[in-house]
């Protein structure tokens, strides 16, 4: 909560006028306690995973189930679900989402506040947001890379992450359809960035709002030509990840969720390039 009763108040402390963003900010969260802003993460990316998710869903419903030639860049186009299985990831999801990740907001609220994750008035410059960003994502997608691959020992797989794996042909609601113990270990990669480098809280949810882009992007099941994803160097994309939920259980390949750099280095990758180089074999269009 804002210390400040008043804009008059609240410029006097910053010794200048607020800027258009700062005034907004001071209109939203003046009144607001700083856990309450906190707990907001959850329904932002709520948000994100319904709108970004959707059309995704709509492309594949809408297109007739037995033509795979009317969605081209469909990963795995022989593969197609009804509405009720949609319906049910999305719904499961959105649950787990709301339950788990609402009371691991709850619970950890006290953690982030000793991690000094700030709700004050001046907000960082688009230039400290963008480089704490590319320090989250690389922080998160080292991290990310060995939790993940735990999650594919025999144990840890057949007890919880297998319920992921449950599509083998990914789409976007399956983000974040997983056990409860994945949604609240996966906290940790996500978080590991911010404990780091503290950020603002306007920061923290621009974060987990571009994690959740991310996560449906790489599990659309689609590989667009015109993604600006592809401009980003090492992006693995969608065609990456739809390798290793296609394989499941036993794969040993792509365990990194955003970049290939990990998969390289630790050669996580190797059954990923054998598969592309059989594929250009057959037919250098299905790249």
């Amino acid at each position: 909560m804002l210390p400040y009763a008043t804009a008059v108040e609240a410029e006097a402390a910053l010794g200048r006028a607020m800027t258009g963003a700062e005034a907004a900010w001071f209109r939203y969260s003046a009144a607001l306690p700083d856990h309450l802003l906190y707990c907001q993460t959850i329904a932002i990316i709520l948000i994100v995973h319904t709108l970004a998710g959707l059309p995704l869903a709509l492309l594949e419903l809408r297109a007739p189930p037995d033509d795979v030639s009317v969605m081209p860049y469909k990963l795995q186009p022989r593969v197609r679900l009804s509405r009720a299985q949609f319906l049910r990831c999305y719904l499961e999801s959105s649950r787990l989402l709301v339950l788990h990740g609402g009371a691991l907001s709850f619970v950890s609220y006290p953690a982030v506040k000793m991690l000094g994750i700030g709700t004050g008035l001046r907000l960082p410059s688009a230039g400290q947001t963008a480089a704490q960003l590319v320090v989250y994502l690389l922080v998160q997608d080292y991290v990310y890379y060995w939790i993940h691959r735990v999650q594919h020992t025999r144990w840890v797989y057949r007890k919880a992450h297998r319920v992921h794996h449950e599509f083998s042909a990914p789409f976007g609601f399956v983000a974040q359809y997983a056990h409860w113990a994945d949604v609240l270990l996966l906290g940790v990669p996500a978080m590991a960035g911010p404990a780091i480098a503290p950020c603002h809280m306007t920061t923290l949810w621009l974060w987990f709002a571009m994690l959740q882009l991310i996560a449906i992007d790489v599990h659309s099941g689609f590989d667009f030509p015109l993604n600006p994803t592809k401009l980003i160097p090492f992006y693995g994309g969608a065609q990456y990840h739809d390798h290793h939920h296609r394989v499941g259980e036993h794969s040993h390949s792509n365990f990194a969720p955003t970049f290939t750099y990990c998969d390289y280095l630790y050669g996580t990758d190797k059954g990923y390039r054998r598969h592309k180089a059989s594929l250009e074999k057959v037919s250098p269009s299905h790249l």
